[in-house]
């Protein structure tokens, strides 16, 4: 039988161990000074399939390609979350994560929390969008984490463009995206 004081230090250092690798896993922020959301989000328009045309590189991303997501109501008023990706090549094996999401922005719908790990939630701002909800930009308040999302997989090249100057109008380092084959 292991005493406890062995028991104790031995979790004890899993948890030291296990928080290091956290913190050497973050990405890097891409940017310091995130803004806030530029406009309000009609959540119903806001809801329906989105492509992920560019993000930031993110571990639970790991070899993702032709990303979607899919946004629709539950009963109880929160957001279904369905978000899709083939891994390692636009027609390898797809891999779905089902999450919910809950607007805590209630003023102007564009900041909300997403969970797909129970009690656990991740910030969820919608920083700008098309007035016809055609494209969006989507990141969170650290600064590690970005998405542009269209409701066209393959957009054309000057819609990539205007996005491109609209992420780095908002201070986002380009040079961390990455594209996302679709």
């Amino acid at each position: 039988m292991i005493p406890r004081a062995v028991k104790v230090a031995i979790t004890t250092c899993a948890i030291v161990a296990l928080s290091g690798c956290a913190i050497l896993s973050k990405p890097p922020v891409g940017n310091p000074n995130v803004p806030q959301p530029s406009k309000s989000v009609e959540i119903d328009r806001y809801l329906g399939r989105w492509y992920e045309l560019y993000r930031y590189d993110a571990s639970f991303q790991k070899d993702c390609e032709a990303v979607s997501a899919d946004y629709s109501r539950n009963a109880d008023g929160t957001i279904r979350v369905l978000n899709a990706c083939r891994k390692g090549a636009v027609d390898g094996d797809v891999k779905t994560a089902t999450g919910k999401a809950k607007i805590v922005d209630t003023v102007t719908g564009a900041k909300l929390k997403v969970s797909f790990f129970g009690p656990f939630y991740g910030d969820y701002w919608v920083l700008d969008h098309a007035d016809d909800y055609q494209w969006s930009i989507v990141g969170e308040p650290s600064g590690r984490y970005l998405w542009i999302l269209s409701r066209d997989p393959r957009p054309d090249g000057r819609l990539k463009t205007m996005l491109r100057r609209r992420v780095e109008e908002m201070g986002y380092d380009w040079s961390l995206m990455r594209e996302t084959m679709q």
